[in-house]
C-alpha cells in the first residue's frame, strides 16, 4: 500500500511540475515578427470567406519537374524553379525541405511580393546514388494551397 502511496505522490509531482507557456510579461518580444494576417494559412485557419481564400499568395510555377537526364556519379546537378505569386498580398516562405539529404532546396527568405516573379533553387548531389532517382521538395507558405511540391528526376551512371 506504502508503494502506491509514494507512486501516486511521485506521478502528482511530476504532473505540478509541469507548466504551459511562461506568462506574457516573461516572453520574449520580438519586432521583427511578420502580422498574424500575412501568415494566414486556409489549411489550419477557421472561418476565411472566398474573398479573403481569393486574395490570398500564390506560388504558381512554370514546371514543378526537372528531369536532369543522364549524369555520372558524384555530379551535382542543380535547377531553378521560377514561380511567381499572382495572389493579392506577400507570398511568405516558411521553409523547404527535399526528401533526402541529397537534395537541398535554396528558397528566398524575403516576402514574394503580388505579382513579383522569384526562384527556388534544387541543388541533387549523386554521391552514392546510383540508378533511377527521383527526389521531392516539401515547401510550406502562407499561400492559398499551402503546401507545394517540387520533383526532379534522372538516372546516375556509375
Amino acid at each position: 500500500m506504502k508503494k502506491y502511496i509514494l507512486l501516486f505522490v511521485l506521478a502528482s509531482a511530476t504532473f505540478a511540475a509541469c507548466k504551459n507557456d511562461p506568462p506574457k510579461e516573461q516572453q520574449p518580444q520580438d519586432k521583427n515578427l511578420l502580422p498574424a494576417s500575412l501568415v494566414n494559412n486556409p489549411r489550419t485557419a477557421n472561418g476565411n470567406t472566398e474573398e479573403e481564400l481569393a486574395a490570398m499568395p500564390t506560388m504558381d510555377f512554370k514546371d514543378t519537374v526537372f528531369d536532369f537526364g543522364s549524369i555520372k556519379e558524384g555530379d551535382v546537378v542543380s535547377h531553378d524553379f521560377e514561380f511567381t505569386n499572382n495572389g493579392k498580398n506577400p507570398l511568405i516562405i516558411s521553409g523547404a525541405k527535399g526528401s533526402c539529404g541529397c537534395t537541398a532546396p535554396e528558397y528566398p527568405s524575403e516576402p514574394i511580393p503580388p505579382g513579383k516573379t522569384s526562384v527556388m533553387k534544387v541543388q541533387f548531389n549523386s554521391a552514392g546514388k546510383e540508378g533511377h532517382q527521383e527526389k521531392s521538395v516539401r515547401i510550406t507558405t502562407n499561400s492559398n494551397r499551402g503546401i507545394q511540391m517540387l520533383y526532379i528526376k534522372g538516372d546516375v551512371k556509375k
